[in-house]
């Protein structure tokens, strides 16, 4: 990956990186090396500009960051992000939910509402996002654009898209160990190398990891392998070539009644207990290409094609499900700056397709427990794509104002065809769609810059809800196209508070696609609701209290989301709450840094009362955790150790819900948080 470079890093290299048909090669293996070093020191700062040019709310999340303390699944890597609910569901899986997106959809294998990318290719299918794949010590960084600001990579969402970012060999130790435990059997294993050999470069890493869980029968594990390999051609085309494979073996607790936490919220439910319900995954596969194609000095041309197999085996309730998913996609963006009436103006003409390949299917098994089969009670194929062709461009109208416009055409098509019994029916659904994008963004300082824009979302429902949320076992059902129109206005910069961000946004959703879980234990049922809106403020700072080079450094940071999600004049509920998410929620973490690289702070997190269904009739409990986490990052940055110890309190509550209709009482509708816990970890770099 090369980026361009800012102009301040380019004086006194400007030989080294000029890139374009007049490009030449470096003079000196000297010169070619402190080239690859300022690309190193570059790529963050780089992806920090890149998303401040966008006319609304992101996030970047430094890996570096993340790994002084236990990185055991996405909800470490999403902490400390405004804008972003993210809370373990008991295994690798997470509730993510961003500005509401998915907030009540596919809480099982499939997340739903975000699109989700590995090094800027897809891997969100019409059938949602698998969680098995998310391995976070394999990443450098992540970066989240939060909304209808992912429209440039082609997101259909209405949480917008996060971009996961792997290490590459410009990135990467040639030698790296990483080893974490701690409570409930927890064990983290990581090795990996990286390397820059002349054009060529390699990243490799294998992780495993295992644990014994906070509730019964909920433990787990997991294994897999990353990899890439990139190589230059010459200063005008290079590519990469990507894989990932991971398996993982996850018992299933079930969910509890707001008693059970209080009292016993380590129990399983007795349900998912005698049924042994389990979710072994045999294996994803997820194999991808990126080549970059440097047409003149202001344009260039990226394509990407990318396969992925994901092969389930769900044994929760009453039936075992073998599913059968493999997606192709590809991606193709033309990226140009140039002058139009003296004005700078940067376009981006983009193209990507995502779809199910003929494989794609299931069959179901009623079950008593465990791995026993009973009759072959269904069989049924699922038929998808996802196509969008989005153009996009920035135009400077006078210094530091840009203004941003955009369009995508989208088309979608779900088909789900039941084979087995013969009463079975078919269901095929093809829509045609646009979003536009209207956007303003204006620099007043280096320090402070504000923006707005107002933009349209569009999102399908996934082709296996066309039949699990039939009322008829047999027969599939036709739902339309979720669609959102949203404003954003925010602020961001830096001042003497810290480095600050701010936004405001009002969504207005038609068809919004939500889950219920009408019968405990069963899986929920998928439904376009009434009109609804999404409204909401992200707030993030992070300061510097006190700082003295010889002594050290006080530090703050906190975000800070205000959702609110309700009806629109339903009549049924009103203007009533949609369940499943705190309208309050807050992170804070107080930290000392000794110039020796020892560390020392204290975090909390706070959220609000949750509603548990539709008609607001019970909620889960508001929470406040308290935790601490110490290390040491050694002088030269190659040894790294660390102890995080998390709810110091033992503190009882939800940390998800799966939400009912109108339940009228305390039924089992949340997954327990993780009571007190001791995590410790040490890493090796062999430079």
């Amino acid at each position: 990956m090369r980026p361009v470079l800012p102009l301040s890093s380019c004086l006194g290299l400007v030989a080294a990186v000029t890139v374009g048909p007049q490009a030449t090669a470096a003079p000196s293996v000297e010169l070619g090396q402190l080239l690859i070093t300022e690309e190193e020191q570059s790529e963050l700062e780089y992806a920090r500009e890149r998303l401040q040019s966008i006319p609304g709310a992101s996030n970047l999340v430094d890996m570096q960051r993340v790994e002084q303390g236990r990185v055991a699944s996405n909800q470490d890597v999403l902490a400390y992000q405004p804008g972003v609910f993210a809370q373990s569901a008991g295994n690798d899986g997470i509730k993510l939910s961003i500005r509401g997106s998915g907030i009540n959809r596919a809480p099982g294998a499939h997340g739903s509402g975000v699109y989700t990318m590995f090094d800027g290719l897809p891997l969100t299918g019409p059938g949602g996002t698998p969680y098995e794949l998310f391995e976070p010590l394999w990443l450098s960084r992540a970066e989240v654009l939060r909304g209808a600001n992912g429209f440039d990579q082609g997101a259909l969402a209405l949480g917008g898209a996060i971009n996961y970012v792997t290490h590459t060999g410009h990135d990467a130790e040639p030698l790296q160990v990483r080893y974490e435990v701690g409570s409930h059997g927890y064990q983290h294993r990581h090795v990996s190398s990286g390397q820059v050999l002349g054009d060529l470069d390699y990243y490799v890493a294998l992780t495993d990891s295992e644990y014994d869980g906070y509730q019964e029968h909920s433990s787990g594990s997991g294994k897999g392998i990353a990899a890439n390999l990139g190589y230059r051609f010459n200063p005008n085309l290079e590519t990469r070539f990507y894989l990932r494979y991971r398996e993982t073996e996850n018992d299933l607790a079930g969910r509890l009644t707001k008693q059970q936490i209080k009292h016993d919220p380590r129990a399983a439910n007795p349900a998912y207990l005698a049924r042994d319900d389990s979710r072994p995954q045999p294996g994803s596969t997820w194999v991808g290409n990126k080549t970059t194609f440097y047409l003149e000095d202001d344009a260039r041309l990226e394509a990407g094609l990318v396969y992925h197999d994901y092969p389930m085996d769900l044994r929760e309730g009453p039936m075992r499900l073998k599913v059968a998913y493999t997606d192709v996609s590809g991606t193709l963006n033309y990226l140009r700056r140039d002058t139009l009436f003296g004005h700078e103006s940067k376009t981006t003409v983009g193209w990507r397709t995502t779809k199910h390949l003929p494989n794609s299917g299931a069959s179901q098994f009623a079950r008593s427990s465990g791995e026993n089969f009973g009759a072959r009670s269904r069989d049924f194929s699922y038929q998808g794509s996802d196509t969008v062709l989005h153009v996009g461009n920035d135009l400077e109208l006078i210094p530091d104002l840009w203004l941003t416009t955009g369009l995508a055409m989208i088309y979608t098509r779900r088909e789900s065809d039941v084979t087995y019994p013969e009463t079975g029916g078919k269901v095929s659904q093809h829509d045609w769609d646009y979003a536009p994008r209207l956007g303003l963004r204006y620099d007043i300082s280096p320090q402070l810059q504000v923006y707005g824009n107002l933009s349209r979302s569009v999102e399908p429902p996934h082709p296996w809800a066309l039949i699990w949320s039939s009322t008829v076992a047999t027969q599939p059902i036709e739902m339309q196209n979720q669609t959102a129109t949203t404003l954003e206005l925010g602020a961001r910069g830096e001042s003497v508070l810290g480095r600050w961000d701010l936004a405001w946004y009002y969504s207005q959703v038609r068809h919004e696609l939500l889950a219920v879980e009408i019968v405990p234990g069963a899986l929920p049922k998928e439904f376009n609701a009434s009109p609804t809106v999404h409204q909401g403020v992200e707030a993030g700072l992070d300061s510097t209290l006190w700082e003295d080079s010889g002594i050290g450094r006080l530090s703050l940071r906190q975000a800070y989301t205000f959702s609110d999600f309700h009806y629109r004049d339903d009549d049924r509920f009103g203007d009533n709450r949609l369940p499943g998410i705190p309208m309050h929620y807050y992170q804070a973490e107080l930290r000392y840094d000794w110039p020796s690289g020892f560390y020392a702070g204290v975090n909390t997190q706070m959220a609000s009362k949750v509603q548990v269904d539709y008609a607001n009739s019970y909620h889960a409990d508001a929470y406040a955790l308290l935790g601490a986490r110490l290390g040491w990052n050694s002088p030269k940055q190659d040894w790294q150790t660390w102890l995080d110890l998390r709810n110091l309190t033992n503190e009882r509550y939800a940390a998800t819900v799966t939400p009912g209709y109108d339940d009228g009482q305390d039924i089992a509708r949340s997954t327990p948080g993780e009571g007190f816990a001791v995590y410790a970890g040490v890493s090796y770099s062999f430079r």
